[in-house]
């Protein structure tokens, strides 16, 4: 991959990773302060019970991604950005540009799926 299509996806990625590291404190935050208030009577406390579980489990999704950014970032640094790690194949541009962060190629990402599922 060219340098400039390098930076290009670079800076996409830090974007991303700045954007869930916001996400992240707001919804720890959130979650922090969703039992703050002593006075709610017990359906109260259960759905806030039940906001803060949500919220917490959203902060694990994006943590997951917020590593898989980084890792694309290193990948970038070390050139190995946009290939596959199973196969070694390049990805096509349309997959990096949906999800830059993105590890395998279509076709072995389909594999790793079948093979959790």
């Amino acid at each position: 991959m060219d340098k400039k299509r390098l930076d290009y996806f670079k800076k996409k990625l830090q974007v991303k990773r700045e954007e869930l590291l916001r996400t992240i404190a707001r919804t720890e935050q959130e979650g922090r302060s969703a039992d703050d208030d002593p006075t709610v009577d017990l359906a109260d406390k259960a759905a806030n019970s039940y906001t803060k579980e949500f919220l917490f489990g959203q902060t694990d999704t994006d943590r997951v991604t917020l590593q898989q950014v980084d890792e694309a970032l290193r990948r970038i640094d070390q050139e190995t950005f946009g290939e596959c790690l199973i196969c070694h194949e390049e990805m096509q541009q349309k997959r990096l540009e949906a999800v830059p962060w993105a590890r395998h190629c279509r076709a072995c990402q389909e594999k790793v799926e079948q093979s959790q599922g």
